[in-house]
């Protein structure tokens, strides 16, 4: 299954949990991608010693999944795109959502 995980928000917790998700059907063979917008693309940046949201975005995609950052997003907050975010547009969330078979937000 194709699985678009959308991620809107910057609170710790919930980042986390969208990224274990992801992790989890990634295990379960599926394809995933992330994509993070709006206060979501803080993401790459979010340090919370409760919650090891780096860790998760580490190992998603070194298990082959895909996080996606919105580039507005990203530029509005003077951060950019790294080796576990690259940066998209909101064409490339477009082909995302169209392409999957669900999508699941955060």
């Amino acid at each position: 299954m194709k699985l678009a995980v959308v991620i809107t928000q910057s609170n710790a917790e919930q980042v986390f949990t969208a990224l274990r998700f992801a992790n989890f059907s990634r295990g379960k063979s599926d394809e995933v991608t992330v994509f993070l917008t709006a206060e979501g693309v803080e993401a790459v940046r979010l340090d919370d010693p409760r919650f090891d949201v780096k860790g998760q975005a580490t190992s998603f995609v070194q298990q082959g999944g895909t996080i996606l950052g919105c580039g507005s997003c990203l530029k509005l907050r003077d951060l950019a795109g790294n080796d576990v975010c690259s940066v998209s547009t909101m064409q490339g969330l477009y082909d995302l959502v169209v392409a999957a078979d669900k999508v699941v937000t955060f």
